[in-house]
């Protein structure tokens, strides 16, 4: 990784995160903020997590090798066009954003010949806090990053951005763009969506009181990621609206089937779809396990 001033625009939860753990890697170079919320930008320099917090945009870019945009998706094109006019010409551009199609039609719409300086990446890493008092340097250890690469795409450039994140500790894979957004609205983006479902579900019925009183450590699990950014998941949800309409549709017909059984007191059929599942997740969790204990060998 040989990048020696990286602007990070947006300094919450994962650029914070990104910084902190490049700091903690060793690296030494200069880490400068950007942000729309100066506040937030302020905060993020006070806790150390970069080391400029106050320069214009011709100063911040000066002599910057890598922009990394780790903003609500749905910013991306704004962002862009905004630094734009500062940006060295041999710059690098990647992203951090959880929907990619609409991420590099973004960028394509607005570098045009040069997207090829546009890498786009997604760590898949979180926390349900929200802010630079929510990074820590050890978010991305042993967590996958995605880099959904493009065909303009310099192999030194993706080579780069991959010893980017592996000096965070993440584990690299590949995927297409389209790709990437099939998976991730499957297990990623549809779980939110159910668990902001059903938090506001129970806080808007008539005994919502009642029902969070005696709400425990199930309905804590189920509902954590609910308390995620809801701007950047409104913006999730939305870039990624195809691929989420048609895995809920799938799982809707699940849950009638399921229903229908409930109904019916057809035990043996409950049973078999609970057996399924819980040997499914034993099967997932067993190969995220034997691959950590592979990567500590």
């Amino acid at each position: 990784m040989t990048f020696g001033k990286i602007v990070i625009c947006g300094v919450g939860l994962i650029g914070g995160s990104l910084a902190l753990a490049l700091r903690r890697s060793g690296y030494r170079g200069n880490i400068v903020g950007l942000e729309r919320n100066r506040e937030i930008l302020s905060r993020a320099h006070a806790l150390g997590i970069v080391d400029d917090a106050g320069s214009s945009p011709e100063e911040t870019f000066r002599n910057a090798d890598l922009l990394v945009l780790a903003v609500p998706v749905a910013q991306t094109a704004n962002v862009l066009r905004s630094v734009w006019p500062y940006l060295p010409d041999d710059l690098i551009v990647t992203d951090t954003g959880s929907t990619k199609t609409n991420v590099v039609a973004m960028a394509r719409e607005v570098l045009g010949a040069k997207v090829g300086r546009f890498v786009p990446a997604h760590p898949i890493a979180g926390r349900e806090m929200n802010g630079p008092e929510a990074a820590t340097d050890d978010l991305f250890q042993g967590k996958k990053t995605v880099i959904t690469r493009l065909a303009e795409n310099r192999r030194e450039d993706i080579e780069r951005i991959a010893g980017l994140w592996e000096r965070c500790g993440a584990v690299i894979h590949y995927l297409t763009p389209e790709d990437h957004d099939n998976v991730f609205a499957t297990v990623s983006h549809m779980p939110h969506l159910l668990a902001y479902g059903l938090v506001d579900y129970v806080a808007r019925h008539p005994k919502s009181e009642l029902f969070f009183r005696y709400a425990a450590s199930g309905f804590r699990d189920f509902t954590r990621i609910a308390g995620s950014s809801p701007e950047m998941w409104r913006d999730i949800t939305l870039a990624n609206r195809e691929h989420l309409l048609t895995e809920m549709d799938a799982y809707m017909d699940e849950l009638r089937q399921i229903r229908d059984w409930v109904e019916k007191a057809d035990g043996r059929e409950l049973e078999k779809v609970y057996a399924r599942a819980q040997q499914a997740r034993m099967n997932w969790l067993n190969t995220i396990e034997s691959s950590e204990r592979k990567k500590q060998e």
